[in-house]
Order: structure tokens, then sequence, then C-alpha cells
């Protein structure tokens, strides 16, 4: 099967928005929707004609990983390069379908504008909006309306945990389910850790109570960030990279003084810490 390109569709751009396009896509796009169906077809690559949505859905979760690493790290270089390897797969997957009768590229890139003007009333019709909570409050009832679905529809299962608790908890929100201020929701929290305190005081605490209980405090963590402003899943790991980091620093300064880390008592590693602590703020 030919490959199909998405060519310019619609109404033309606004001017002041037509001068802020960089490059015409179309050509550069076309040509690497042809590099793929080339790949695919017969005489093409053998791996590219073996691959099934089945056998890529790991590289486009591991590509995705690699487009958060380039944006944590600011390098616009490697998110340059790591936007196009996403890309790579999206193109992929469509030839797939293509190639099984299912869609194509144009399919998806259509599909995909008509949802952009469908769900932005605010820019291509008459709602007036204000904030940019108002906007995806607006997104998810215009879905809801199309689908014909719950609130809740579309999250997920397989989705980091974190990640699905932050999903949840914000479409809730959008509906008016949530606390009545940032204060609410940390004493909700202090809540949640009151209670995992008294289940690990008891006699027989037992696995199923204790796992219930650290799951309410992170979700109830979960609620919290979102009241403050903070996406979860970023602080996670950008505070993981930080943990990582001075750790690494704690088994350096521990081997350069002869000590094995086994050995090290929990006054030792304490030290070490407020050094390696003390190290990384000199750095800054």
């Amino acid at each position: 099967m030919s490959a199909e390109v998405p060519g310019p569709r619609g109404p033309a751009l606004a001017p002041e928005v037509a001068s802020k396009v960089v490059e015409p896509a179309p050509e550069p796009f076309r040509r690497l929707v042809e590099v793929i169906a080339q790949l695919r077809s017969p005489g093409g690559c053998p791996w590219d004609r073996e691959q099934t949505h089945e056998s890529l859905a790991r590289y486009l979760l591991e590509e995705t990983y690699e487009v958060l690493e380039a944006i944590d790290t600011k390098d616009p270089q490697a998110l340059r390069e790591e936007l196009g390897d996403v890309l790579l797969q999206v193109v992929l997957h469509a030839q797939v379908a293509a190639d099984s009768g299912a869609f194509t590229i144009t399919d998806v890139v259509s599909g995909l504008r008509t949802k952009l003007v469908t769900r932005h009333p605010h820019v291509f019709g008459d709602v007036k909006v204000s904030r940019s909570d108002e906007v995806l409050a607006n997104w998810e009832k215009s879905k809801r309306a199309q689908k014909g679905t719950s609130v809740m529809h579309g999250i997920p299962s397989a989705m980091p945990a974190l990640s699905r608790a932050a999903k949840l908890v914000r479409r809730a929100a959008q509906t008016g389910f949530d606390w009545s201020s940032a204060d609410a929701a940390a004493a909700k929290l202090d809540e949640e850790l009151s209670e995992l305190h008294e289940e690990m005081a008891r006699d027989d605490p037992r696995a199923d109570r204790l796992e219930a209980e650290v799951g309410d405090v992170l979700l109830a963590a979960v609620a919290l960030s979102r009241k403050v402003g903070v996406e979860p899943e970023t602080a996670l790991r950008r505070s993981a990279d930080l943990f990582r980091r001075r750790f690494d620093a704690m088994e350096e300064m521990a081997a350069a003084d002869g000590r094995e880390l086994e050995s090290l008592s929990q006054r030792d590693w304490a030290e070490y810490w407020d050094k390696a602590k003390g190290l990384e703020d000199s750095i800054a």
C-alpha cells in the first residue's frame, strides 16, 4: 500500500499564526512517511516488515522515557532527536495499520486536527475562558459529550501508578470533587499518615492493611501536589535523581575511607549523607 500523507486542509492560518510557523511541515513529513512505507514494503527491511503493534509497544514507551530525560536535562539537541524517535514510532504504527487496511497516517493526522478544533471552542468558537484549568475542564466535557463516556473513561490501568493517580484526581477535581484548599489537602495527608502510624503500632499489623494505608498516603500526596501546582511524576522523578546522586557520592566517600557500605552504622550513614548534601550544595 502506498503511503498516504496529509496535506494542508481547512481554513487558512491567520497571519499572526502563519508568521510563527518555522518551516512548512508537509514535504519533510511526506518524505518520512515514504521512507517508512518503503521499509515495510516487499523487498524492504526484514525487521520493519516483521513488526506489529504489539511488538512495537515497548519501543514507544522507551522512547517516551528518553524524551522525558532530555527535558529533565534541558538538552535541546537531545530533545529534538528523541522527539524524532517518538515520531518514528507513531508513523511506523500508522504504516502497520495501513498495511492491514485498518487506517492510514492521514486518518491519524486528520482525526487529531478535528479533535483539536472541536475541543478548543475558546479558540475556534464562541466559548470564553480566562484560565488554563477552565480549558482542561471544557476539554473533558467536550470529550464526554462526543463519546458519551464517564468522567474516568480512557485512563489506562497500565499507566504508571503515580501518573494514573494524578490523572484520576485531576479528572475528579474538574467535576468539583476536590479539596477546598491546599491546607485542606495537606490536612488529609496528615490524617492518612496518622492512620498508617496506628496500623504500624498494632500488635498484629497485617500486610494488606499496611498496603491499604500506604496507598491512601500516596493518593493523598498526589491530591496535595495538584493543589499546590506540582506534577507528582516529575517531582518524584527529580527527587529520585537527587537521591541517586547523593547515594553515589556517599558510596564514593565510603570507598575513599576504605569502608564497606554494609559495615556502616546509622550514624555513619547520617554523616556521609550530610557530606553528600554539602558537596552538592557547594557545586550548586
